[in-house]
C-alpha cells in the first residue's frame, strides 16, 4: 500500500498542477486582449529577454557549430562526402538542433529568471500591493513577459542558427579551405521552406511554454524565500520537459504534412 501511495500521490499532484497551469493559460488568453496594454513593460521585457540572452546564445551557437562539424567531418571524410557538410549542418541545425538547444538555454536563463523574479515579488507581497493600488499584476507581470518571450525566442533561434552555421564554416575554412560565399551558398541551396517554417513556428511555442511555466511558478510561489528557489528550479524542469513534448508533436505534424 505504501508503494502505491508513493506513486499515486505525486501523480495526483502532477495532474492538479497541469490543471492549474491550463487555467493559468486560459486566463492569459482571456486578459491579453483587454485594456490597458502595458506596452512599455512589454518593450522592457523584450530588451531584457533578447539582449541579455544574446551573449549566452552566441557562445552556445558557436560551440554547437564547431563541435558538430569537428565530430562529423572525419566520418564523412572516410566516405568522400566532405562536400555534403554544409547541407547536412544547415538542415540539421535549422530543423532541430538550433531551436531545441536555444530553447533549453532560454529555459535555464529566462524561465528561471521569470520564476525567481515574480516569486520574490509574491513572497515580499509586492503583487498584493499592486492589487491594492489598482494595478492589475497579471497584465503587468505575466502577460508582458509571456508575449515578450514568445516574440523574442524565434529571433534568438534564427540568430543562433546563423552563428552555429558560421562556426561550422570556420572549421571548414580551416580544414578544407572553403570560401564564405561557397559555404553559405551550399547551405541555402539545400534548404527549403518546409525546413524553415516548422522550425520558426515551433520556436514561438517554445517561447510561450518557457514564459508560461516561469510566470505560473512565480505567481503562485509560497513558503517564503525557500519557495523562490523552488519556483525557479521547477520552472526550468517543467519548461524543459514541455519543450521536448512540443518538439515531438511538431516533428510528427511536420512529417504528416511533408509526406
Amino acid at each position: 500500500m505504501n508503494v502505491f501511495s508513493h506513486i499515486i500521490s505525486p501523480l495526483k499532484l502532477f495532474i492538479v498542477e497541469i490543471g492549474d497551469l491550463s487555467y493559468f493559460s486560459l486566463r492569459f488568453f482571456k486578459e491579453v486582449f483587454k485594456k490597458p496594454y502595458e506596452f512599455q513593460e512589454f518593450l522592457k521585457q523584450c530588451f531584457y529577454i533578447g539582449n541579455l540572452s544574446l551573449f549566452l546564445v552566441t557562445v552556445t551557437g558557436l560551440i554547437i557549430g564547431l563541435v558538430f562539424t569537428l565530430q562529423t567531418r572525419p566520418t564523412l571524410q572516410e566516405f568522400g562526402a566532405v562536400s555534403m557538410i554544409p547541407a547536412m549542418v544547415g538542415i540539421s541545425i535549422i530543423r532541430e538542433i538550433g531551436p531545441i538547444i536555444t530553447g533549453l538555454i532560454c529555459a535555464g536563463k529566462v524561465g528561471s529568471g521569470i520564476g525567481a523574479e515574480i516569486g520574490s515579488m509574491r513572497v515580499t507581497e509586492q503583487i498584493d500591493a499592486m492589487e491594492v493600488s489598482g494595478t492589475n499584476p497579471f497584465k503587468y507581470l505575466v502577460i508582458t513577459r509571456i508575449l515578450a518571450t514568445t516574440m523574442m525566442l524565434p529571433v534568438l533561434v534564427m540568430y543562433s542558427d546563423f552563428i552555429a552555421i558560421f562556426g561550422s564554416y570556420l572549421v571548414e575554412s580551416t580544414k578544407g579551405q572553403v570560401s564564405f560565399t561557397l559555404y553559405f551558398n551550399q547551405v541555402f541551396n539545400s534548404l527549403e521552406f518546409s525546413d524553415l517554417i516548422p522550425a520558426t513556428i515551433k520556436s514561438f511555442f517554445f517561447g510561450f511554454a518557457i514564459s508560461l511555466v516561469g510566470c505560473f511558478k512565480g505567481y503562485y510561489c509560497s513558503k517564503g524565500t525557500e519557495g523562490v528557489g523552488v519556483a525557479a528550479n521547477s520552472a526550468v524542469v517543467y519548461s524543459s520537459v514541455f519543450l521536448f513534448i512540443i518538439d515531438f508533436i511538431a516533428v510528427l505534424i511536420t512529417n504528416i504534412f511533408v509526406q
